[in-house]
């Protein structure tokens, strides 16, 4: 597309010089050839004039007079008498001349052709100087033009395929372009649509895994009872045992269902080493921070493992980092370390903070500090439920979030085969 455009715009810019250019050359051709004529005439008359208001002085006429003050031109002079006065050399080839009189006075001019034609040439040339010139200017504006359509474009390539894989964060970049613009607005909200229904479907399994779990429990303890309080029934124990049986294997499906809902292939969880992904995108964001004169400084313990998927923890911090680069100030910190049960990040600035009006809704959709979509931190959460973690903020001035991620151990009980049958 790129190279089409370039071409047509090219081609529009040669045919628009070529229509202008062609016409403008051919009338300053012409116009040098009348305007040397022109000269040729005033110059005619004048001389004719001075030779004619000498002689009637009288004053001495001679060639090396008239040489003197008509450099390049060769002129011939009859006078009253009969004589021929000629000053100047005699050109060769062809020549344009004029002609003058003034009383019994008779003056011829004349000048190369030669002359005339060069100087139109260096007139044309100059024309077709500017054309080029004109040509090259349009072909950097079509190179600046192009490039400024088909970056939008190819990001919003990325995000629709970013989209496709699952990992939904929104572009806060607008392009100044009305119908590229609409498209990235489409596209942000089909990010925040795809993240809630991917939410909204982890919740769902989570809840109905928790609300059968209780019951199936209930029912193994009321089987037990049954067992206790049996005199003889040797058939009402061995089917009560069973009954246990089936039950506890139940309540372990549950518990599998439970965790594969925690661990949802649509969310990628796997165990990951949280150092290189955060290695990554500090070396991604860095340049930036450093043209803003910050930093970006790694602390806590390295090789930690968490549950999670990489990409979507990629965008998790991107997002973080991106805020602190836009709304924070001074240098940005993050923190590995373990916690209970779960691994832990926390990022953070030096910067003012989050304002107290916005603290309790830092989180909801559409709300911003400055001018942005007020999506990133949304979605940044919603990244962190879908792979049944958790990202908050633990203080507001300096701002710090804290990514909660599980540890890989869960991810076992998550991957064991789901067996169901008779006792």
């Amino acid at each position: 597309m790129r190279r089409r455009l370039l071409l047509s715009t090219l081609a529009v810019a040669v045919v628009a010089i070529l229509l202008l250019g062609i016409p403008l050359a051919y009338a300053a051709h012409k116009l040098v050839y009348e305007e040397a004529g022109r000269s040729l005439d005033r110059e005619a008359s004048s001389i004719a004039g001075s030779v004619g208001y000498s002689l009637e002085k009288p004053q001495p006429v001679t060639g090396a007079v008239i040489a003197r003050e008509y450099p390049g031109r060769r002129v011939s002079v009859t006078l009253p008498d009969g004589r021929t006065l000629t000053a100047g050399r005699r050109p060769h080839g062809r020549v344009l001349s004029a002609t003058a009189t003034h009383g019994a006075v008779r003056v011829r001019v004349s000048r190369p052709v030669s002359e005339v034609r060069d100087a139109a040439l260096r007139l044309i040339l100059l024309i077709a100087g500017l054309a080029l010139l004109g040509v090259a200017v349009t072909v950097g504006l079509a190179m600046v033009q192009a490039r400024r359509f088909m970056l939008p474009l190819r990001e919003l390539a990325e995000t629709a395929d970013r989209l496709g894989s699952g990992n939904a964060r929104p572009r806060p970049r607008r392009y100044g372009i009305p119908e590229i613009d609409q498209v990235a607005e489409v596209l942000d909200r089909s990010a925040v649509r795809i993240t809630d229904l991917v939410v909204a479907g982890r919740q769902f399994a989570t809840d109905a895994s928790h609300q059968l779990r209780t019951p199936l429990t209930a029912l193994s303890m009321r089987l037990e009872e049954m067992i206790e309080a049996a005199d003889y029934p040797d058939v009402v124990r061995e089917e009560g045992e069973a009954a246990v049986a089936q039950a506890e294997r139940l309540v372990a499906v549950v518990e599998q269902l439970l965790a594969r809902a925690r661990h949802d292939p649509t969310g990628g969880a796997v165990p990951s080493p949280i150092d290189e992904v955060i290695a990554q995108q500090v070396e991604e964001w860095r340049p930036s921070f450093r043209k803003a004169g910050r930093d970006v400084r790694i602390t806590g313990e390295q090789g930690l493992v968490g549950l999670t998927n990489p990409e979507g923890l990629s965008q998790i911090v991107a997002t973080l980092l991106e805020n602190s680069l836009v709304h924070g100030a001074g240098a940005v910190t993050i923190h590995t370390k373990p916690g209970a049960g779960s691994v832990l990040v926390e990022i953070g600035d030096e910067g003012p903070g989050i304002p107290p009006e916005l603290e309790p809704r830092i989180f909801d959709r559409s709300v911003s500090g400055g001018h942005g979509t007020g999506l990133g931190l949304y979605l940044a959460r919603s990244l962190a439920v879908v792979d049944g973690g958790q990202l908050q903020l633990i203080r507001s001035r300096p701002a710090v979030f804290r990514i909660f991620l599980r540890e890989a151990a869960e991810a076992r009980l998550a991957t064991e085969r789901v067996v169901m049958g008779p006792a």
